[in-house]
């Protein structure tokens, strides 16, 4: 429950301090005195964004400060998930700075406004005067529906299980629609790869070709250089080796009388031993070196394809055309994995749906024992506010697959009178109407809700007279299971309240500002008398004012 609520530098308030105890709570003043600023300033420390356009002085920082009870109502598991230290005193704070900086505390560590938002949505329901218009709206109704059952965990699950469905479904499409242009790629890739293999590139080939293709081509020419080289050396008629065998022989006859001889005889006989060796080297080759125009045909076809190969495909040479080939058996790999792929993803796409439908189908169930009921409670107490003929009905139309919301679609339906028909309840309810139906909705939920306390803004607007009373008891009946804080312009409802604060205007020279006082006996009896005859207070209106209070 909300204990105290500190303001500073808010709107018109310059400074206020409001505390609050259990049950049911009247805050009234004059129109414009600053009643909905209160819930403004609740706002900020509930998660709010707000910028400097709220602070009363532009030179100094605005502070609002919330301080709840929170036993009992199982946040200590919020807390821990976001590293907060739990304690069942929860202080909210917020601080706006005159250069537009916002920062939020929660027991003055540091959170930001995700934490404040999530935290308040536990704590406490502000009922805002423009809030009637939702109930026109079809989700709002799902959510109070959902409430009344109990299934509001259960639509949670569920509209996280919507979310993966849609997620793979869209992870699903967006794989068939490129389906198309995989598998053209896999065929591009295939054929690519099928004409690299049908190669058979090796590593350092187009070197070894060349080679051999250039002394293929100089066939010829080679076998009669190397044909010279073998006579030159080591012919039948005057060769190189016989002269040097005829001076070796001259040597050897000398050396036993010349020692120098004898030197010059060895130096010329290992010169014979590698001349020999060459020519006997040079007559292999001759012999290896046979002209072959089927071979050179082949080195030549063999070359000119690499050629085309490299060509087509960019390369300088025959390692970045193995590297482009390295590349196209990567791409039909993944290319040849499509087929399988999107199957994965449609299986992953079908098991979402089918987890969906599954909590849909058990959310329905709930939604649909509970209509009837929650129509019959609503029902109940319209006719309690000074309706007898009123009738509320909740109408479920089944859908024929899941959507947003399950297997539901839900409307609200109202009439007043007894003679017409239940219709859309936004098309055919007044104001004081919607009000009403609006404060027997809260009221209903109030014990379902779990939340400690809730505030509404004139939620009484539209009603008067023997209605005004009754709402005041409904009100002051919700107050026994929760803290209730209601802002009001009705002296019935404000003579039902424990506690009575009153908002007024306090004007000087140079600025309007608004303040709060808690009003003690007497002072209420004068501001019931107010609220009953107006600015000019009757002796009359003093009485009405004693017997209201008294009666409650």
């Amino acid at each position: 429950m909300l204990r105290r609520l500190t303001v500073r530098n808010y709107a018109i308030i310059k400074e206020l301090d409001m505390t609050f105890g259990e049950g049911f709570t009247i805050i009234t003043g004059e129109t414009g005195a600053g009643k909905s600023i209160l819930l403004g300033a609740l706002g900020l420390v509930l998660g709010e964004r707000a910028d400097t356009s709220v602070l009363l002085s532009q030179d100094e920082k605005c502070i609002v400060e919330a301080e709840f009870n929170i036993r009992g109502y199982d946040l200590g598991e919020l807390f821990e998930a976001n590293g907060l230290d739990y304690d069942d005193e929860a202080i909210l704070r917020r601080e706006i700075t005159p250069s537009g900086k916002s920062r939020a505390f929660l027991n003055d560590t540091p959170v930001n406004l995700g934490v404040m938002k999530e935290l308040g949505g536990r704590l406490i329901d502000i009922h805002s005067q423009h809030e009637t218009l939702l109930l026109g709206n079809s989700m709002f109704q799902m959510r109070v529906l959902d409430a009344w059952a109990g299934t509001t965990g259960l639509a949670r699950e569920y509209s996280q299980a919507w979310g993966r469905y849609l997620a793979a479904r869209k992870e699903y499409d967006a794989a068939a629609l490129d389906l198309g242009k995989a598998k053209s790629d896999h065929d591009y890739y295939s054929h690519q790869l099928e004409e690299f293999r049908a190669v058979g590139l090796v590593p350092g080939e187009q070197e070894t070709l060349e080679k051999e293709q250039e002394m293929l081509t100089n066939a010829s020419g080679i076998k009669e250089a190397l044909a010279a080289v073998t006579a030159a050396l080591g012919g039948e008629d005057i060769s190189a080796l016989s002269l040097l065998r005829t001076a070796r022989l001259n040597l050897s006859r000398i050396a036993g009388w010349l020692p120098e001889a004898a030197e010059l005889e060895k130096r010329l006989e290992t010169q014979l031993i590698e001349l020999n060796d060459i020519s006997y080297e040079s007559e292999k080759l001759n012999e290896r070196a046979t002209a072959d125009p089927g071979r050179l045909d082949y080195v030549t076809q063999r070359l000119d394809t690499i050629y085309s190969l490299m060509q087509k495909h960019r390369c300088r040479d025959i390692d970045e055309l193995l590297a482009v080939q390295t590349r196209v058996e990567d791409a039909v790999s993944a290319t040849g994995d499509a087929d399988e792929r999107i199957e994965d993803l449609k299986k992953r796409s079908d098991a979402a749906f089918a987890e969906a439908e599954t909590i849909a189908t058990r959310l329905s169930e709930g939604r649909n024992r509970s209509a009837a009921p929650l129509a019959g409670q609503i029902t109940s107490r319209l006719r309690k506010l000074g309706m007898p003929h009123a009738r509320f009905e909740t109408r479920i139309r089944n859908l024929a697959s899941p959507g947003p919301s399950g297997l539901d679609a839900i409307e609200f339906l109202f009439s007043a009178n007894r003679q017409v028909e239940p219709e859309e309840l936004a098309r055919c309810a007044s104001g004081g109407e919607l009000s009403r139906v609006m404060l027997c909705l809260k009221s209903v939920l109030a014990s379902s809700s779990g939340l400690p306390a809730i505030i509404f803004d004139e939620i009484d607007s539209g009603v008067s007279g023997e209605v005004a009373s009754m709402v005041g008891n409904i009100l002051a009946e919700m107050g026994k299971n929760m803290q209730v804080i209601n802002i009001t312009h009705l002296p019935q409802v404000a003579s039902r309240g424990g506690m009575h604060y009153h908002v007024y205007k306090e004007e000087s020279d140079h600025s309007t500002i608004t303040r709060v006082r808690l009003l003690n006996d007497d002072e209420r009896v004068k501001e019931v008398a107010r609220l009953l005859s107006g600015s000019t207070i009757t002796e009359a209106a003093m009485r009405n004012a004693r017997e209201l209070l008294k009666g409650s």
